[in-house]
């Protein structure tokens, strides 16, 4: 499991956005996403430098 820090989420509809980025991912076997510690809990195999190009595309920044 790898956390990501995720920054410019505001609401539920955010967070949606961001599971859905992640998931994209080849590798990714879950998401789980925190809106108050603004958090990415991602499990699997996939390139963490991928999820970030991916939580970013989707107009959020993310670090690992």
């Amino acid at each position: 499991m790898t956390t990501f820090k995720v920054s410019g989420m505001t609401c539920a509809n955010c967070v949606r956005h961001v599971t859905e980025a992640a998931k994209s991912v080849v590798g990714v076997q879950s998401v789980d996403v925190n809106l108050e510690t603004g958090t990415a809990r991602i499990t699997g195999s996939a390139d963490n430098q991928a999820v970030v190009d991916a939580i970013v595309a989707a107009g959020y920044e993310a670090t690992f």
